[in-house]
């Protein structure tokens, strides 16, 4: 008899995204015809760049001849992109990688979940809360998360983030094993400033931490003083890990490709103290589970990276930060209390009147026919906030808005 892996069991019905689309398709059923608005799932909605495009004809015209044509590619990506990787996106930091510390993947959200696999299950964690939900659930499928108890996972160090304590999360009062970090945030939207993000390093150093740093929204920062990358602290290739993703930054959703950073410095200890490095069991890992990302894929990766392609990335960039500047002042207007917007592609919105987090969305739902994501699924700390992404048009953007404001006014 196979028996099931009962860790899954203690795992919420469905996927957060997948009770909204439950709550809004029933909505649908009941009033057939009427025109939603999403401002709620993270996808983007902005065509790929022109660049990236005619890479992806001109990789695919390869793939046609029998001199240009590619079978299984190399699992870790590449050279071709791992070297643009570091030469574009951390040498003008002065931030010194091998392009050997460099993983090619189908999107942050996979290596996200899956790093975990090299750690033991009971390892200590500690994630900011709110969080990004495949953090935890992750987890939880290994048994490291423990079980809910009262809305929270009994083995789950949470590190509150409100308007209390400016979404800036303090440090744990015990030494935890794995941090997760996600900046900018998914969902506040907000950031840290270099000197914080230096006292997570630092916690990590003196207490021998690994901080696992979702960094999938960096290219949405405006403020020059913020940092994109963890590396940027000096003494973080010793313990953090680092992931990226083309999804939001060159509107990848649907084309799928991201790397992650494992320096060789990173190690984790085995029960007698060898200290094993990290590089290493993610090469053997990937390798044995992993084919690798498409050539198509990785050749338009590589195309964001030509001028044409950097500026027109930064043109679909800014045209959802406008979106966002609007939205951030529209909602302020109407008496909502609005943090994020600013540096990242998310609003965190304060629910009026201590209303809770899913009925704030049920009520935008029917009266506004406009879709939010409930912050409770975030996490605990979430509950009372709602959260907004400024990925819709610019057109659906306005009319939501326009529907708020006559349904709040």
């Amino acid at each position: 008899m196979a028996l099931v892996n009962e860790h899954f069991l203690k795992l919420p019905g469905n996927y957060l995204f997948a009770d909204i689309a439950k709550k809004v398709n029933a909505f649908k059923v009941q009033h057939p015809g009427e025109d939603i608005i999403s401002l709620g799932i993270g996808d983007v909605t902005r065509p790929l760049p022109p660049a990236v495009v005619s890479a992806i004809h001109k990789a695919a015209d390869e793939m046609a001849t029998e001199a240009g044509f590619r079978g299984y590619g190399p699992e870790q990506g590449y050279g071709f992109l791992r070297e643009a990787i570091v030469k574009n996106d951390f040498l003008p930091r002065g931030v010194h990688l091998d392009p050997s510390e460099i993983f090619v993947n189908d999107g942050a959200k996979s290596d996200t979940g899956n790093i975990q696999e090299l750690v033991r299950w009971d390892n200590s964690i500690g994630v900011t809360d709110p969080a990004y939900p495949v953090y935890i659930d992750s987890n939880a499928m290994i048994g490291r998360a423990g079980v809910v108890e009262d809305g929270r996972w009994s083995n789950v160090v949470y590190l509150p983030c409100t308007a209390g304590n400016g979404f800036v999360p303090q440090l744990p009062d015990r030494r935890v094993d794995i941090i997760y970090l996600c900046y900018p945030n998914n969902p506040t939207g907000t950031v840290i400033t270099k000197d914080e993000l230096r006292r997570w390093v630092n916690f990590a150093l003196r207490n021998d931490t690994l901080i696992f740093y979702d960094a999938a929204y960096e290219a949405y920062i405006q403020n020059p003083d913020i940092p994109h990358s963890i590396y940027e602290i000096r003494g973080a290739r010793r313990v953090a890990i680092e992931f990226h993703s083309y999804s939001k930054t060159a509107g990848f959703t649907g084309l799928r490709c991201g790397y992650t950073v494992v320096p060789k410095e990173v190690t984790a200890a085995t029960l007698t103290g060898e200290r094993i490095p990290l590089h290493t069991l993610w090469q053997r890992r990937q390798s044995t589970k992993f084919n690798g990302v498409s050539y198509i894929s990785q050749r338009a990766a590589e195309a964001t990276y030509s001028p044409e392609g950097r500026e027109q990335v930064r043109q679909a960039v800014g045209y959802y930060m406008e979106n966002a500047r609007i939205m951030r002042e529209q909602l302020t207007r109407l008496g909502l209390s609005v943090f994020g917007g600013e540096d990242a592609p998310y609003l965190w919105v304060q629910t009026p009147g201590g209303e809770s987090s899913w009925r704030f969305f049920e009520q935008m739902l029917y009266n506004a026919h406009v879709v939010c994501t409930p912050g409770v699924g975030f996490g605990p700390s979430g509950e009372g906030y709602v959260r907004f992404t400024s990925f819709g048009s610019r057109e659906d953007c306005q009319e939501a808005l326009g529907r708020l404001a006559r349904w709040i006014g």
